[in-house]
């Protein structure tokens, strides 16, 4: 299966109602958290994190979080086929540390109990929502069988390292000039490989 891949998109009005009317478009994607989603309904204060916007926040994820055909569809970690997709990576590292039978599980069941894993766990650097391959190097998570799609970190170029393709080329500067090339990846579900789609001007004109 080819998977479109489309990188982090952050927490403004207009960026939401386009995502609920994406999901409602495209009632098959699959959406995974990012840390700044989950800081607001979590109470959990971030760079980034703003009292005034809460409410919005918390109103518009759920109103995407219901546009939805299945509560499974948005998640911390996904998994088609060969290629694993949360917003940070998966670490060896950080299995062990929430339950180290899991290193040897099933996969359907290691994406399970990150998905239900105690938020104490999952806000940390190490979880699937913080890690940043990037720049800190720990044991990926199978990285003999599966590839990782992350994004968290933003990035000048789409990259591969250690199994992780780096795809966060959208964020923004403070002045609002985008970070990265404006391109989305497809990715074989299979065999991991992917390939760059060029996207035509900069996110949302």
């Amino acid at each position: 299966m080819k998977v479109l891949v489309i990188p982090d998109i952050h927490l403004k009005t207009w960026i939401f109602d386009r995502a609920i009317t994406f999901a409602e478009d495209y009632p098959d994607t699959l959406w995974s958290y990012g840390n700044h989603d989950v800081s607001y309904p979590w109470g959990r204060l971030e760079t980034g994190y703003s009292p005034y916007a809460e409410r919005m926040v918390i109103s518009k994820l759920e109103e995407l979080e219901n546009s939805l055909k299945s509560p499974a569809q948005i998640n911390i970690i996904h998994r088609i086929d060969n290629v694993l997709f949360s917003h940070g990576g998966l670490t060896a590292d950080f299995l062990k540390w929430l339950d180290e039978d899991l290193l040897d599980a099933d996969i359907d069941d290691v994406i399970a109990a990150v998905n239900d894993a105690p938020l104490d766990y999952l806000w940390n650097d190490a979880s699937p929502l913080w890690f940043r391959s990037q720049y800190e190097t720990k044991a990926v998570f199978r990285a003999d069988t599966y590839k990782q799609v992350v994004g968290h970190t933003p990035v000048e170029k789409i990259f591969e390292k250690d199994g992780i393709i780096s795809t966060d080329v959208f964020s923004t500067y403070r002045d609002g000039t985008q970070i990265g090339e404006s391109a989305m990846i497809a990715i074989d579900s299979k065999s991991g490989k992917f390939e760059k789609i060029e996207v035509m001007g900069k996110l949302g004109v």
